[in-house]
């Protein structure tokens, strides 16, 4: 029999993921917008993204949305738990979105638009990375609703991962201006990853350490003798990026410090599964706890089929078309 929730857990995952990769890079740009000249750096900076940012965006619509039609009880249950961070975040994103044209059509405030993409941008990654923090230290969940208090998600460790979230995206911006940039730009890219760099390894290990100490259960799952066999391959793999990441600032190569922190966000995202499977709400309720009917599972499964594809498809198409790197005076608008 197949196992429908199971199969929308693994659908939601790569939404959430692929928001994370997408996006990541693209408000990384923002939050290092303001370390970039006046002028043409700044402009081709934006141009770079200028293609793709809105699209990007179309995985957060996936995950939210599959979220309420799939698992109805857990998306009650943390839309309450987290309904301020969320409302910062989402203004963030509108904040940043707006920026992004009115600078253009609006030269003479041009230094309000690019405070407000920076602000933008920086608050919608901090609090992206707020949510995963209280996301991961657990849910109060009484009689199949949110039991906890309302500031509950403000705690030290969400803190922390929300600045950890915020220098990782400032990384990925970083290294996508290095391989869509040359000349001077590309260099003050090289000069802001080598200190992101460190500061993401830095939190990585941070985070790594501190998680474990939210819960006893994912304690056992990361250091009984029987799992640590099995889990090796995930710190080991981080090392390896960590190095490749350093040697291709060292080096610049312009491929290798982009490539490694997608890798570093994929690797930590595997960890953050291992520490939470099967929960949805953790240490609350499971999958399956938490999951529609099968009936209605399978009638979005089959909208989900049509419409992936198309969303990889044309997404696959817009990096496609706008490849390379990007000269003075081209882009997008």
């Amino acid at each position: 029999m197949t196992d429908l929730a199971l199969i929308w857990a693994g659908v939601l995952t790569l939404a959430v993921l692929l928001y994370v990769i997408m996006d990541g890079f693209d408000l990384g740009i923002g939050i290092v917008f303001p370390m970039l000249d006046v002028g043409d750096d700044r402009d081709r900076a934006m141009n770079s993204i200028a293609p793709v940012w809105d699209g990007n965006e179309t995985w957060l619509v996936l995950g939210g949305g599959g979220l309420f039609a799939a698992f109805p009880l857990a998306y009650g249950v943390l839309m309450t738990a987290f309904y301020a961070p969320l409302t910062a975040m989402l203004l963030g994103l509108v904040f940043r979105g707006v920026a992004f044209e009115f600078r253009w059509r609006d030269p003479d405030h041009r230094a309000l638009w690019d405070f407000s993409f920076t602000a933008g941008s920086l608050l919608a990654a901090f609090c992206q990375g707020l949510i995963l923090g209280a996301f991961v230290q657990g849910i109060e969940v009484d009689n199949r609703s949110y039991g906890g208090g309302w500031f509950d998600w403000l705690t030290p460790f969400s803190v922390m991962t929300g600045v950890a979230v915020s220098v990782g995206y400032a990384l990925l911006g970083s290294g996508w201006l290095i391989m869509k940039s040359d000349g001077a730009l590309r260099q003050r890219a090289y000069q802001m990853a080598l200190p992101l760099a460190v500061g993401m390894l830095a939190l990585i290990g941070t985070v790594s350490l501190w998680t474990p100490m939210q819960s006893q259960e994912i304690a056992d799952r990361w250091f009984s003798s029987e799992n640590l066999l099995h889990l090796w391959p995930i710190p080991l793999l981080v090392a390896v990026l960590a190095i490749l990441l350093l040697e291709g600032l060292r080096k610049q190569r312009d491929w290798w410090p982009f490539s490694a922190t997608l890798g570093l966000f994929l690797a930590s995202y595997a960890g953050l599964a291992v520490s939470l499977f099967p929960y949805v709400v953790p240490r609350s309720l499971t999958i399956w706890d938490a999951a529609a009917p099968d009936s209605s599972l399978r009638f979005l499964l089959i909208g989900t089929v049509i419409l992936l594809p198309m969303i990889l498809a044309y997404t696959g198409y817009a990096y496609w078309v706008f490849r390379g790197k990007l000269k003075a005076g081209e882009g997008y608008h």
